[in-house]
């Protein structure tokens, strides 16, 4: 009789390791594309003064394909499926080297909490051009993200991902 027991509980273990890795990140496998509709919710960020705030990292892995360096201006937009955003402006600093081929550059920016986050847009602005590889975002409070780019993102345009019409709710 215990052995069963055992054999159970042994079984419970596994089965519970085996999801909480999966729990514990995701990847998006889509393919990115420029959103001409899309618009950062900074006026409204700024409104959510009494909100409660949360620390997120953003890691960027630059392509080893990429340019050696870049001097444009990039921004990252976030956020989840009910319209609560961060919105980083200039994440680059050429005086810091951000950004450079090969390269991981790791950012600490805080921002209203949210739920589980289904978007992610990088803007440019330059003439250097820019080939990021990958951008996680994580959160003591969220799973971690992976938005897997491997692409050149086109001046001027908002460009990344938004799967917050394949988040599927139990209503």
């Amino acid at each position: 009789m215990s052995e069963k027991v055992v054999y159970i509980l042994a079984l419970f273990i596994a089965i519970f390791l085996a999801t909480s890795k999966e729990a514990a990140s995701r990847d998006v496998s889509t393919e990115p594309h420029i959103d001409t509709s899309f618009h950062t919710n900074a006026n409204h960020q700024q409104q959510q003064i009494g909100a409660s705030k949360c620390s997120y990292t953003v890691s960027i892995k630059t392509s080893c394909s990429s340019v050696k360096y870049t001097r444009d201006k990039i921004s990252l937009s976030f956020g989840d499926a009910y319209s609560i955003e961060v919105y980083a402006p200039r994440l680059d600093d050429p005086q810091s080297k951000t950004f450079e081929r090969c390269s991981k550059d790791t950012f600490e920016i805080e921002g209203p909490c949210m739920y589980d986050i289904c978007y992610l847009y990088l803007y440019r602005d330059g003439t250097d051009g820019w080939k990021p590889e990958t951008v996680t975002v994580s959160s003591p409070k969220h799973r971690s993200i992976t938005f897997k780019y491997n692409r050149f993102v086109p001046r001027g345009v908002w460009y990344g991902f938004n799967e917050c019409n394949s988040v599927s709710t139990v209503a």
